[in-house]
């Protein structure tokens, strides 16, 4: 049995296709056999929702009279980048106000950043606008300030580098002192175990090589309409892979786009990190094609079935780049609140939200089952995608 996406498209159209969550197929299948779910099914939809600190957008104000080549920018007093042209800007979610003091008093409290101001902006909230500039003829202005919302912008789209990693380290810290991580605060000896992912909804994990989710797909991202754009920095799809193709380290990653215009704050948050400093949560839906039997297996994996590197984020672990990997836990241990762990019960605690996952996957699925969302064949696979072929050989 083998399906393609314009089939499927079809039967969205028609309002025939069956579209359930990545949480709904695991029972699904675990009742009827992967073979016959595959052929009841035509769509998994996924999600997630956590701390994405390669993130940003692009932003292009309306020219000035006399006009301004703005060369240094700010929104809300964080800089944003402005060498691109005379009023384009690339605000980082993870900059910080010049004014801040960051770790001058460790740890620094980090109450205020470039995720914040996105934030205040597709929330519908005023920004302050400064910029200065060295004046040329045909750009004469030298300052430049104004109030402005996000509806005052010419455009505004996400740009984010490098979002929803296939899979992610754990963190814990075995040296004697606490650490401030962007992992959160890990105290000594072990006191505590950190994680973030969506783990069975989360979407590389329910396409593990890339199969139908590529560049030009058609995904929810913070709650409007994105796409796919590119491999995300730090793709790398070679990591070792357990028996279910689930990748035992971080994996694939995706560039995203979308319009901020569309976005609502419900799925795209600023963050304080203590110690650390600021970021940006970002919820990404992904809709999975069920193609064939294999689509179905891939998408019916559960928590049980995804370790994770549990690394050591103390002094002579992560921050010295060494190798830090302690062991693997999976999903179910993480999610259970407690890890056993050479004897020590330690407390566990997310850094994602997997409720919000839950709701972008059924959200995601509602617009497919009303016809407001179809696939998209992507126009390129992802780097990784012929390890599929060395996984039927398995």
């Amino acid at each position: 049995m083998t399906k393609t996406i314009a089939e499927i498209n079809e039967k969205i159209r028609a309002g025939k296709a069956v579209v359930v969550n990545a949480e709904e197929v695991i029972d699904i299948a675990a009742d009827l056999g992967y073979k016959k779910a595959a052929e009841k099914i035509d769509v998994v939809t996924t999600g997630t929702m956590g701390v994405m600190c390669s993130s940003g957008a692009f932003l292009n104000f309306w020219h000035t009279k006399p006009k301004i080549k703005m060369q240094h920018v700010w929104l809300d007093d964080v800089p944003a980048y402005g060498g691109l042209a005379a009023v384009d800007c690339y605000l980082g979610a993870a900059e910080i106000p010049e004014r801040d003091p960051a770790n001058a008093h460790h740890p620094g409290h980090f109450r205020f950043g470039g995720g914040h101001v996105i934030e205040k902006l597709i929330a519908g909230k005023e920004v302050r606008l400064r910029a200065t500039a060295y004046g040329t003829d045909c750009y004469p202005r030298r300052e430049y300030e104004q109030t402005l919302t996000l509806q005052d912008i010419r455009q505004a789209f996400l740009f984010n580098p490098r979002n929803c990693y296939q899979n992610y380290n754990v963190a814990t810290n075995c040296s004697d002192k606490t650490v401030y991580t962007y992992m959160g605060v890990l105290k000594p000896h072990m006191g505590n175990i950190h994680y973030s992912s969506a783990g069975q909804l989360s979407p590389l994990l329910n396409d593990p090589y890339y199969r139908t989710v590529g560049i030009g797909s058609r995904i929810f991202l913070g709650g409007g309409l994105g796409y796919v754009a590119w491999p995300g920095t730090q793709h790398a799809p070679a990591d070792p892979r357990n028996e279910r193709g689930i990748p035992l380290g971080g994996a694939g990653t995706l560039a995203v786009i979308g319009d901020m215009k569309q976005m609502n704050p419900r799925f795209i948050r600023g963050v304080s990190m203590t110690g650390y400093g600021v970021s940006l949560m970002v919820g990404i839906g992904v809709p999975i094609p069920i193609l064939d039997e294999d689509m179905l297996a891939f998408t019916a994996v559960s928590d049980g079935d995804i370790q994770a590197p549990l690394c050591d984020y103390g002094g002579d672990g992560y921050p010295t780049g060494e190798p830090c990997v302690l062991g693997y836990v999976n999903y179910q241990q993480l999610k259970s609140g407690q890890v056993e762990w050479e004897g020590k019960t330690i407390r566990t605690a997310p850094m994602s939200s997997y409720s919000r996952a839950l709701e972008i996957a059924e959200i995601l699925k509602e617009w497919i089952l009303s016809g407001k969302f179809e696939l998209s064949q992507p126009v390129q696979p992802l780097p990784g995608q012929e390890l599929y072929a060395g996984f039927l050989g398995r």
